[in-house]
């Protein structure tokens, strides 16, 4: 058997993609990996998702896949394994089982990057975040900690400040890599204080964050800067390894695409946090979902 389409990926661009080729009557089939959901699933309070004024992460990736359901979107538990699409139809494996396609979209979305911290991932909702849009909100009136030195960290420290009393940027070197504007906003704005040469080595707290504990890189000097709030902004690793040597990749392993959704391989999209790393928000990746699917819709009936 060969489908019109196979979507790799069950976070929101995979969902919302599903839900608009089922109804179009393409009949998907969503790979939707091993831990499906997308990273919506570690989040416990969503409330800038349109239509939603407050869901839990779960919740609202259950609906959305009872909604691709409900259109007739076929569903595979598993993690796709290797894939050829130096052919059609395309070959994606599923373990041992192989499926084949005239159109793909890979939706596979990206992990943020972790200090591996001994309680950090304990803490994560509890004060422990990686996106600053997302959860800033719940920090008003808190004094919270951000850990990056490039542009994505002067950013969302900037953000933070819209709620946070008091915001501290920890940076293990003594420079900023962040760009000269960014740098320079973020030093004149009076909410930001920054501590340099440090780490932080662990997250205080025991049901919720109260602090953390930051060594000094230079004199190995321990000390405690109390904070209800951790935001890391050290970057995202995107879930590529797979397609590396069949699409073509940026330098820190995002999907390139070319007018709006298509990949280097005609009749392959790329949609959500796998192709990018500016916007990274729930909303965003089920936009690219749809505008994947409806790419991936003109490309089958032009065939």
């Amino acid at each position: 058997m060969v489908h019109k389409l196979i979507i790799i990926g069950s976070g929101p661009a995979g969902l919302a993609a599903a839900t608009y080729a089922a109804r179009a009557e393409m009949q998907p089939l969503v790979i939707a990996g091993t831990k499906p959901g997308g990273q919506l699933m570690d989040t416990t309070e969503v409330g800038n998702f349109p239509g939603f004024v407050n869901i839990q992460g779960p919740e609202l990736m259950a609906k959305m896949r009872e909604q691709a359901e409900h259109f007739g979107t076929k569903f595979i538990e598993g993690d796709v394994t290797k894939v050829d699409f130096s052919k059609r139809p395309f070959t994606v494996w599923v373990g041992d089982a192989e499926h084949h396609t005239d159109s793909v979209i890979v939706a596979t979305g990206a992990q943020a990057k972790w200090l591996g911290l001994p309680n950090e991932q304990r803490l994560r909702g509890a004060g422990v975040s990686a996106c600053a849009t997302c959860d800033g909100f719940f920090f008003k009136g808190k004094e919270v900690v951000i850990v990056g030195g490039g542009d994505t960290a002067m950013e969302e420290a900037n953000f933070l400040t819209k709620f946070a009393t008091k915001v501290t940027v920890i940076h293990r070197k003594d420079t900023f890599a962040a760009s000269k504007i960014m740098q320079e906003r973020t030093f004149a704005n009076p909410k930001i204080s920054v501590i340099w040469n440090s780490q932080i080595v662990d997250v205080l707290g025991e049901q919720a964050v109260t602090g953390v504990k930051i060594k000094d890189v230079n004199t190995g000097a321990e000390s405690e800067c109390p904070c209800q709030g951790l935001f890391l902004a050290i970057g995202h690793k995107p879930a590529t390894d797979i397609f590396k040597d069949q699409l073509s990749v940026d330098s820190h392993g995002f999907i390139v695409v070319t007018n709006f959704t298509n990949t280097s391989v005609l009749g392959v999209f790329a949609a959500g946090d796998v192709h990018d790393p500016r916007y990274r928000q729930a909303g965003v990746a089920a936009g690219f979902g749809i505008m994947a699917m409806l790419d991936a819709e003109k490309f089958l009936a032009a065939q």
